[in-house]
């Protein structure tokens, strides 16, 4: 179902004479107790390296303290044309992505938006017909006292998706906190140009979101 899924996500929006690229950078939050997540992550980068194409860019980074830094990357791939070449392309990212994986020290902060900057970089530099933005993280940006990220940001033509997106302690107490930080997110990353933007909790259940035209 995962699968299907995320191949029905990636594919949507593509049609007629328009560039079927696909460019995906995915952010996997690594702050705090959220780090113990990560694990989970290797699905859907698993899955993107058998569904992504000859001619594609894929990148992984992490979110950590301040995520502007292409040091952040852990691996990142535009696979060949040629179906040999990109078949040994994703195997050494997957290897790269296992070896991060085995272990995942927590971050103190989460700099949410200085990923997003670094991941709009590298989508508009791949030049793909579609760019993706998929974020692993509860979304709770947390930022040390020197850290600037209070400024309009530029995500024009580029789909945001939250994914795993849990709840905090604070957020069981009152739900409002929980509905407010996805309504704050939305807001500034429709405010900042993006295509579009979802947020996908229970994948078991998102066929109807994500074949939504």
């Amino acid at each position: 179902m995962l699968k299907r899924l995320l191949l029905v996500f990636l594919l949507a929006g593509c049609g007629g004479s328009q560039d079927h690229t696909q460019a995906v950078y995915m952010l996997v939050d690594t702050s705090g107790t959220y780090a113990a997540e990560a694990g989970k992550a290797k699905l859907i980068i698993n899955y993107l390296l058998g569904t992504l194409q000859p001619g594609d860019s894929l990148a992984v980074a992490r979110v950590k303290s301040r995520s502007f830094s292409e040091k952040d990357i852990i691996a990142k791939a535009t696979f060949d044309t040629r179906p040999s070449q990109a078949n040994a392309q994703k195997r050494s990212f997957q290897a790269r992505i296992d070896d991060s994986f085995r272990s995942v020290p927590g971050s103190q902060y989460t700099d949410i938006t200085g990923g997003m900057i670094q991941a709009a970089q590298f989508l508009n530099e791949a030049g793909a017909g579609t760019k993706t933005i998929i974020i692993f993280s509860d979304m709770q940006e947390e930022l040390d006292k020197v850290t600037q990220r209070d400024f309009p940001i530029d995500l024009k033509n580029i789909r945001v998706i939250a994914v795993n997106v849990v709840k905090l302690k604070t957020d069981n107490v009152d739900p409002r906190l929980y509905l407010g930080r996805l309504e704050a997110w939305q807001k500034r990353v429709e405010g900042a140009g993006a295509s579009e933007w979802r947020v996908i909790n229970d994948l078991e259940k998102l066929d109807r979101i994500l074949t939504r035209s």
